[in-house]
């Protein structure tokens, strides 16, 4: 659509000011936004025109931390240790095909947008011999197909079993195939336009499923190629425990040692982060990708995000993997990152706005697309959701923001991606989502069939 005005909303906008209208307007021409304030809209000739009352719009949610295959394999292993859990699901994982990728990413996506997501980072890590080419293809056409933002992290892992990693040997790739595949990948993918709909990233798994020579040429392939790095770290004690005995040291010294400590580089959960390690990511401006639902889930720890954010830490919120959080929601973790907060240090740890800016600004600055989503600004893609408050979960509580931080999930009367209509009324319009679950359904048969053979 050419032109698009939503009028008569509550608005955070969630800038550098805080700024916020109890009664205000967002104008959006040519997928960007041109005009927020207070009050009625501005006349446009011919603008479509959505009436926002009883709504809170916010900038469209950020997800920087995602594993979309494993939607077909949610439900397994619901009592375990991460390390127990991954070697439960890697022989599954072993077996997905280009059918189940497909399947799981339209659906992990859809169920994204239906929670307030407009951009996404998914980190596709497993690739079955001769299938890697086509997973990257049918992740990318999935993403187009749903209509929201999507970070590729092109993943790998190389240390096996055998040489004293966590995966089985069948699953893992060779040095010099993963950073051809990586590369190949962000030259036939990678667009770092502003508007953007599709990035790539570099992302080797974990420090217990990857060589240290992955690790440094990974990074130097991400700074010949201007593209920003990803990976798990300090996810849980065992990981701290392994580092220190094949490294000599705890996780973060280790990837400093390799490069990684930069700010081209965001790392998923980081729970169990020393004071010292707190203050090496803030000074060099190193991302965190927040899970706490996920974090819950395999009782990871609690992640300190009040500490981070005071270390200067970027921090984004993640729904992770949908077979360590089968929930999936974004807009959920905006109030499981408070609560996670102030389980660990009280009830002062974290406020809803600070809990909007970490899905919203926090996640857009982790990605390195803060100068262009991630707030309601002029000049920035329109990407808004617009909460419909007006039911019987949210009734009576006069703060839009604490509304829909603290209250049950919101349904959406609106939510758009570069001002393109993705969710409408509470449903998808990109999508029938009863097609796309009755295909993840299958997929998700298929593996388990597979498995009893």
């Amino acid at each position: 659509m050419s032109a698009l005005v939503i009028e008569n909303a509550a608005v955070a906008a969630v800038d550098a000011a805080g700024t916020e209208h109890r009664l205000g307007h967002v104008l959006v021409q040519n997928g960007v936004i041109t005009a927020v304030g207070a009050g009625p809209a501005p006349h446009i000739e011919g603008a479509q025109r959505i009436d926002g009352s009883g709504c809170l719009a916010t900038p469209g949610l950020v997800n920087t931390h995602h594993h979309l295959y494993q939607w077909a394999t949610r439900g397994y292993a619901t009592d375990h240790t991460l390390f127990e859990w991954l070697v439960d699901l890697y022989p599954v994982w072993a077996r997905i095909g280009p059918q189940h990728v497909a399947a799981s990413n339209a659906a992990g996506l859809a169920w994204l947008a239906l929670s307030g997501c407009t951009t996404a980072a998914d980190h596709h890590y497993v690739y079955p011999s001769g299938h890697a080419a086509d997973l990257i293809e049918v992740q990318v056409a999935a993403a187009t197909r749903i209509g929201v933002r999507l970070h590729l992290a092109r993943g790998s892992m190389d240390r096996g079993v055998s040489d004293g990693g966590l995966p089985p040997d069948h699953i893992v790739e060779d040095i010099d195939a993963a950073l051809t595949a990586t590369a190949d990948a962000i030259d036939r993918h990678h667009d770092p336009a502003p508007d953007s709909m599709l990035r790539i990233a570099v992302a080797p798994c974990s420090p217990f499923s990857v060589s240290t020579d992955l690790l440094r040429e990974s990074a130097a392939l991400a700074r010949d190629k201007h593209v920003r790095l990803h990976t798990h770290l300090c996810e849980t004690l065992d990981e701290a425990e392994f580092c220190e005995r094949v490294h000599g040291c705890d996780p973060v010294e280790y990837m400093d040692k390799v490069g990684w400590i930069a700010d081209d580089v965001w790392l998923a959960h980081a729970v169990h982060l020393s004071p010292d390690a707190q203050r090496r990511l803030g000074a060099a401006g190193t991302g965190v990708a927040h899970c706490p639902s996920s974090n819950a889930r395999l009782g990871t720890g609690l992640a300190d995000v009040p500490a981070m954010l005071d270390a200067g830490i970027p921090v984004g919120l993640g729904v992770d993997g949908a077979a360590s959080q089968e929930a999936g929601h974004l807009g959920e973790e905006l109030r499981q990152a408070l609560y996670t907060a102030r389980q660990l240090k009280g009830p002062h740890a974290m406020d809803a706005r600070t809990a909007l800016r970490l899905g919203t600004i926090g996640g857009a600055r982790v990605l390195g697309r803060d100068a262009e989503i991630g707030s309601l600004e002029v000049g920035k893609q329109a990407d808004i959701a617009l909460w419909d408050l007006t039911g019987l979960g949210h009734a009576g509580i006069a703060d839009p923001v604490a509304a829909l931080v603290l209250g049950p999930p919101a349904p959406l009367r609106l939510l758009t991606v570069a001002g393109n209509p993705v969710v409408e009324r509470g449903e998808l319009r990109t999508a029938d989502t009863a097609t796309l679950a009755a295909d993840l359904a299958t997929a998700s048969a298929n593996l388990r069939e597979a498995g009893n053979v």
